[in-house]
């Protein structure tokens, strides 16, 4: 899955898997920008 933002740009591809292993998922938040703590909060809402 392709997620994008357009302002300001981002782009992060996500592979389709039930499950991620941990080093891809923490790849992922560094590159939307976002640290660990960040993408906790706002997976809870």
């Amino acid at each position: 899955m392709i997620l994008r933002r357009d302002v300001p740009f981002a782009q992060v591809v996500v592979p389709d898997h039930p499950e991620l292993d941990r080093g891809t998922l923490r790849a992922l938040i560094r590159q939307a920008g976002l640290s660990v703590d960040e993408f906790l909060r706002l997976m809870r809402g």
